[in-house]
C-alpha cells in the first residue's frame, strides 16, 4: 500500500508546477487577446438577467440558460466587467484540464506498480496532458471567454471523473451528482448534450447487474434536477423556450447564409492544416489501440480509457451535425483526447525501443525526448497562432469604440450598436436588438412578436427615420452604404475598424 501511495504522489510537485503554469498562461491570455464576437451577446444576456429580465420571456436567447445565469451571478459580485468573467473562465478551463491530467496520473499510479516503464514515463505523460489539452489553440482562445465553453468543459470533465469513480466504488450518490453535472453541462450549452447518455450507458454496462437499476435511476434523477431551471422557464412560456433552444438551431441558424454548407465542409477538413489536430488525433487513436491490444491492463482500467474514446467520438459527431458548425465546437473533445494522446506516445516510443522482442520491464528505460519534442511542437504552434492573431479584434480595442460612443451619446439617447458596445457602454439595447444575428430571421409577424425578434428591414426603417441618435457598427462598408449612414448623420469617427455615427442631419421632406 505504501508503494502505491508513493507511486501516485511522486509526480505531485511537477504536476502542481505544470498546473500553475497552465493557469498563468490562460489567465494572461484571457486579459489580453481573448475575444469572440458572439461573446458580446452572451455578456449582454447576463447583464439583462442581472437587471431583472428573464431570457426567452423578455428577450431572445438562442442558448440554454445556465451559463448566462452563471455570468450574471459573478457580475453581481464583481460588476459588469469582461475581465472578471474572463479570469473566472480561465480558472474553470484550467481546473478542467488539470482534472483530466489528474485522471491519467491516478491511473498510472495504479498500473505503474506492474510496469517499470510507466513509472519512469509517468511524470512526463501527466505533464503532456497539460500541454496537449491546455496548449491547444482552441482551449486557449475559447476556454478563456464569456461563452459557455469553460463552464461546459469543467462540468463534463467532472461528470466523467465522478462516473468512473462511482462505478469503481459503487457510489449511488456520486453517480447522481455525475448526472446532475452532465445535465448542467447541457443546460449551459447543447454542444455537450451527448455527455449524459454516454456516461449513463457506460455506467450501466460496466456496473454489476444487481446495481444497474439503482445506479441508472440515481444518474437520471441528478440529470433531471439540473434541468429544473430550464423546465421552469418552459412551464412559463413553452413556445418561446422551444423556439430559442430548439427551433432556432434546427431551422434558422443558416438563414441568410448561402455559403453555410461550404463553410461546414471547410470546417470538417480544417484539421488537415492544423499540426495540433493531427498530432492529438493520431496519438489518441494510437493510445486506444495500445490500451486494447498491448497494455495488459485489467478490464476495469481499460474500460475507463475506452470511455475517453467514446466521449470524444460522441461529442465530435454531435457538434459536426450543427449547421453551420464551427471548429471551436470541438473543444469539448480535447480533454479526453488529451488523456489518450500521451498513452499513444508511450506506445510509439515503447515500440521503437523494443520492437517485437520482450525485454526485462524492471530495468528497461524509455527515452523521453520524443514526448518533449512533440510537446514543444504543440507549444510552438500555439505561440505562432497567437502571434498571427495579435491584431485581431479584442476587448481592449472594443473599449476604445465604447469610449467614443459614450463621448458622443448623451445619457438616455437612442443607440443602435453591436452587442459588445452595449455591454461596454453599460447601455441597455432597445427591445429586439439584444441579439443582432436574430435580425436575419424572417418570421411571421405573430411569431416575431412572440419571440422578441425584430427583422433587419424594420431596424433599417428606424435608422432611415432617424430614430437613433448614435449608430455604431463593425460591419463592412457595403452595409454602411446600403443604409446611407453618411447622409443620415453629420458626424462620423472610425475606431478600430468600426464606425460611429452621430449628430443626425436634418431630414429633407419632399
Amino acid at each position: 500500500m505504501a508503494e502505491e501511495k508513493n507511486s501516485g504522489n511522486c509526480h505531485l510537485p511537477s504536476f502542481a508546477l505544470g498546473s500553475a503554469l497552465l493557469g498563468a498562461v490562460l489567465l494572461a491570455y484571457s486579459q489580453t487577446y481573448a475575444f469572440a464576437w458572439d461573446e458580446g451577446f452572451h455578456l449582454v444576456a447576463a447583464k439583462l438577467i442581472k437587471s431583472g429580465k428573464t431570457p426567452y420571456l423578455d428577450f431572445v436567447f438562442a442558448q440554454t440558460p445556465l451559463n448566462a445565469y452563471w455570468n450574471a451571478a459573478w457580475m453581481r459580485i464583481f460588476g459588469e466587467s469582461w475581465r472578471a468573467i474572463h479570469a473566472i473562465d480561465a480558472l474553470l478551463t484550467t481546473v478542467a484540464i488539470v482534472l483530466a491530467a489528474d485522471f491519467l496520473r491516478s491511473r498510472i499510479a495504479r498500473v505503474a506498480l506492474l510496469d517499470a516503464r510507466l513509472r519512469q514515463w509517468g511524470t512526463a505523460s501527466i505533464l503532456a496532458v497539460l500541454v496537449f489539452a491546455g496548449a491547444n489553440v482552441y482551449t486557449v482562445e475559447f476556454g478563456t471567454i464569456g461563452q459557455a465553453y469553460a463552464l461546459g468543459l469543467l462540468l463534463i470533465v467532472c461528470a466523467f471523473r465522478l462516473t468512473v469513480t462511482s462505478v469503481d466504488r459503487g457510489r449511488l450518490l456520486w453517480l447522481g451528482l455525475a448526472g446532475c453535472l452532465a445535465g448542467a453541462a447541457a443546460g449551459s450549452t447543447l454542444l455537450t448534450a451527448p455527455a449524459a447518455p454516454v456516461l449513463l450507458i457506460w455506467a450501466l454496462f460496466y456496473s454489476p447487474a444487481r446495481k444497474r437499476l439503482a445506479l441508472g435511476a440515481s444518474f437520471l434523477a441528478g440529470a433531471v434536477i439540473s434541468l429544473l431551471p430550464l423546465l421552469a422557464l418552459f412551464a412559463r412560456s413553452p413556445a418561446r423556450v422551444i423556439f430559442d433552444v430548439f427551433r432556432y438551431h434546427l431551422f434558422y441558424r443558416r438563414s441568410d447564409w448561402p455559403g453555410a454548407t461550404r463553410h461546414d465542409l471547410e470546417t470538417f477538413t480544417a484539421w488537415v492544416g492544423s499540426p495540433q489536430a493531427i498530432i492529438l488525433g493520431l496519438l489518441a487513436v494510437t493510445g486506444i489501440w495500445f490500451v486494447a491490444k498491448k497494455s495488459g491492463w485489467d478490464r476495469t482500467r481499460r474500460s475507463e480509457f475506452y470511455l475517453c474514446g467514446w466521449f470524444a467520438l460522441a461529442l465530435g459527431l454531435h457538434v459536426s451535425t450543427a449547421h453551420p458548425t464551427f471548429i471551436q465546437y470541438y473543444i469539448f473533445t480535447v480533454p479526453f483526447l488529451g488523456i489518450l494522446a500521451p498513452v499513444g506516445m508511450f506506445a510509439i516510443v515503447n515500440r521503437l525501443a523494443t520492437g517485437d522482442v520482450e525485454h526485462d520491464r524492471a530495468n528497461l528505460r524509455l527515452p523521453l525526448w520524443p514526448l518533449w519534442g512533440v510537446c514543444l511542437l504543440v507549444c510552438l504552434n500555439l505561440a505562432r497562432e497567437i502571434y498571427d492573431r495579435r491584431d485581431d479584434t479584442s476587448w481592449p480595442k472594443m473599449e476604445a469604440i465604447a469610449r467614443k460612443v459614450n463621448e458622443v451619446t448623451p445619457a438616455g439617447a437612442h443607440l443602435y450598436a453591436d452587442e459588445p458596445t452595449y455591454f461596454l457602454t453599460r447601455r441597455t439595447p432597445p427591445p429586439g436588438n439584444e441579439y443582432i444575428s436574430s435580425h436575419k430571421l424572417r418570421l411571421t409577424a405573430a411569431l416575431s412578436e412572440l419571440v422578441h425578434i425584430v427583422p433587419q428591414p424594420e431596424f433599417d426603417r428606424r435608422i432611415a427615420a432617424g430614430v437613433y441618435d448614435t449608430l455604431e457598427t463593425c460591419d463592412e462598408e457595403d452595409w454602411i452604404k446600403e443604409r446611407k449612414l453618411d447622409e443620415i448623420y453629420k458626424q462620423k469617427a472610425e475606431v478600430s475598424d468600426c464606425a460611429v455615427f452621430w449628430d443626425r442631419a436634418p431630414r429633407v421632406t419632399k
